[in-house]
């Protein structure tokens, strides 16, 4: 008989990028992160010049962020307890809109932090990215953890019987995204772990009463 499956998220999920990512530009390039509202394309500028940086100056950045310094990333609060804890009721796997190259550093990166997930690469919406998971797993039931709005609306527009929980652990932006479940696309909203591990053992369990 198959198990649940937990599909999770990996930045600011798991492991806290914007905190880190934010140091970084700081000190190797004199640019301040300052989000404000939900723009993110207008939250990093030049020191110097005040100036915000272009679309295409900022993908490039990111870019070299997970290619030299993924070792900033630290975990969020309770994530590495949580997701041992739910191994024992479920098989976890990591899902994150990173290039292909950067799958096996993301697994090694993850297994520095004690979490010793398979780990799925994908760009642009998940919802297709996660039916295929789902195609290969079989699971009893399915859930799905990430930060961002726009990847629960894909999940269930493809994949409605997913139970989908919106979790963003980096108070810099958990209060500046949209709202997934507002929006009627996720089953919650929980952004820290301590509450989220109960409310997901909970529904782990419903499927064996």
């Amino acid at each position: 008989m198959s198990r649940p499956l937990i599909v999770s998220d990996c930045d600011e999920v798991l492991l806290h990028m914007v905190s880190p990512f934010r140091s970084w530009l700081d000190e190797a390039h004199g640019i301040e992160f300052s989000l404000a509202g939900n723009d993110f394309s207008r939250a990093l500028r030049r020191r110097t010049t005040g100036m915000v940086l272009e679309a295409g100056e900022v993908w490039p950045l990111l870019d070299r962020f997970f290619e030299y310094e993924m070792h900033r990333q630290a975990p969020i609060a309770g994530a590495v307890e949580a997701m041992r804890r739910l191994s024992e009721l479920a098989d976890v796997v990591v899902l994150t809109n990173l290039t292909d190259r950067h799958r096996e550093p993301r697994a090694r990166q993850l297994a520095e932090h004690g979490l010793g997930l398979r780990v799925f690469t994908n760009q642009g919406p998940k919802g297709p990215a996660l039916k295929a998971i789902l195609d290969e797993y079989q699971p009893s039931r399915a859930v799905f953890i990430d930060d961002l709005a726009q990847h629960h609306g894909s999940v269930a527009e493809l994949t409605p019987e997913v139970l989908r929980l919106h979790m963003c652990g980096e108070p810099l932006v958990a209060p500046h995204i949209a709202c997934a479940h507002a929006a009627g696309h996720a089953h919650a909203r929980i952004d820290d772990w301590a509450s989220a591990l109960p409310w997901l053992v909970e529904r782990l369990n419903e499927d064996s009463r």
